[in-house]
């Protein structure tokens, strides 16, 4: 009879493992599933960003390379302002204005003009970039606190196996299974953030490698041009 009542005591899935955890484990648990929700939110976002950043781009550079001069596709640019190539394009545009030289722009210019095109895609790459740290933070840290949840329900069976009196496997290894459920749902959050942050951080680079390549369009047709 006793044995059927310990039987019955026992939790049988995670859930119940959950439901009958200390205090301290669900606190552990709960920032767990916060980090969770946000982590997922972040990826959904960055993959609906990369997703219409990439098709306005393409639609932007065949616009681009389409055009007949230099001054048709400033002109582009000032029309088409929302996509990342046409505000790098904006900015090419508003320094060459600013020179305000009647001949080709100098070595020094050509200089200038390059490192204000670096600015302005490392502006853009960091736009783009925004919480994708945030999901490299969340895969190293949430198995550091899914080990902290999972050592201190370990420390709270023992104690409670201690007041008991009982050392029986049947007295601990429901506190134990209680503990390393924390250790579980912390590498479910871990894992899916890892994937994200390494996805989205060569997609970024990617990124960054186009808008350079872009930039170097740029100088190529004023040089064509005899701009420089």
């Amino acid at each position: 009879m006793i044995f059927a009542q310990l039987a019955a005591a026992v939790p049988n899935t995670p859930l119940e493992l959950i439901r009958s955890a200390t205090p301290v484990s669900r606190a552990v648990l709960g920032i767990l599933a916060v980090l969770s929700l946000v982590s997922w939110a972040v990826m959904f976002a960055k993959w609906r960003a990369f997703r219409q950043a990439d098709r306005a781009g393409r639609d932007f550079l065949a616009r681009f390379r389409g055009a007949s001069t230099l001054d048709d596709a400033f002109a582009l640019a000032a029309l088409e302002a929302t996509e990342p190539p046409a505000r790098v394009l904006r900015r090419a545009a508003q320094f060459v204005e600013q020179t305000r030289t009647t001949g080709p722009l100098s070595a020094a210019q050509v200089e200038a003009l390059r490192l204000v095109l670096d600015a302005e895609t490392t502006a853009e790459r960091d736009r783009l970039g925004t919480y994708i740290p945030f999901l490299a933070m969340v895969g190293s840290v949430s198995p550091l606190l899914g080990l902290m949840g999972t050592v201190l329900g370990v420390i709270s069976a023992f104690l409670g196996v201690a007041r008991g009196g009982s050392g029986n496997l049947a007295a601990v290894a429901p506190g134990v299974a209680e503990a390393l459920i924390a250790t579980a749902f912390a590498l479910a959050v871990a894992i899916p953030a890892f994937f994200g942050y390494n996805i989205f951080a060569a997609r970024l680079n990617r990124f960054d490698g186009e808008l350079d390549g872009f930039g170097s369009e740029i100088i190529a047709l004023m040089a064509r041009e005899g701009r420089l």
